[in-house]
């Protein structure tokens, strides 16, 4: 970057938008007078956006390195400099206001996902004892092949094709054998599908 800090004071640029493109060739005078000249009102806008003071200097200051980096995308015969400025500030200041409010739904629902539900144990325990009771009544009206497939399926954790080999029948018979008894639980229990 060439720093041209010590150049002539009245031959350096004067417009805005002449500042912009001397600052994209690496004038830092250029760079200096620019935001001189335009922090206030980057500011100004960012402020009004932000609310806090302190983000809307961290951003303006975000913003104006941004200046700095890309001033080679100012091109002056497709707008003004104030126009690429405010936009660059504006640009910057939504997105942080998004990113603040990502992250208060972020905490809001880790908060409200790690709050300790208030739990009855007794009737919880209660509510568990009794279904426990109508699953092994239900179980009861089933037939011996019926109960013993679906108890190796469910309780032994078998597959369809183990308890085939466990009871010596069909693979076909297991299969028909547990459609039958989980159909009839379900009519017991007055479980619609």
């Amino acid at each position: 970057m060439v720093d041209r800090g010590n150049q002539d004071p009245d031959s350096r640029p004067r417009t805005l938008e002449q500042l912009l493109v001397a600052t994209a060739s690496g004038d830092r005078g250029a760079f200096s007078l620019l935001y001189d000249q335009t922090a206030p009102r980057v500011f100004g806008l960012v402020r009004r956006l932000l609310v806090d003071a302190a983000q809307a200097e961290e951003v303006t200051q975000d913003v104006f390195l941004e200046i700095w980096q890309t001033a080679t995308r100012f091109d002056p015969e497709r707008g003004n400099a104030v126009a690429w400025l405010l936009t660059l500030a504006h640009r910057r200041a939504v997105d942080r206001v998004r990113s603040a409010q990502a992250s208060r739904e972020r905490d809001l629902k880790a908060g409200a996902r790690d709050l300790a539900v208030p739990v009855d144990d007794v009737a919880e325990a209660a509510e568990v004892r009794i279904e426990h009771e109508r699953v092994n009544a239900a179980f009861g009206d089933l037939s011996e092949a019926q109960r013993e497939c679906i108890a190796l399926a469910y309780y032994g954790g078998c597959t369809q094709s183990e308890i085939a080999a466990k009871l010596q029948v069909p693979l076909g018979t297991v299969k028909t054998r547990l459609r039958d008894g989980m159909i009839r639980l379900r009519e017991v229990l007055g479980v619609t599908t």
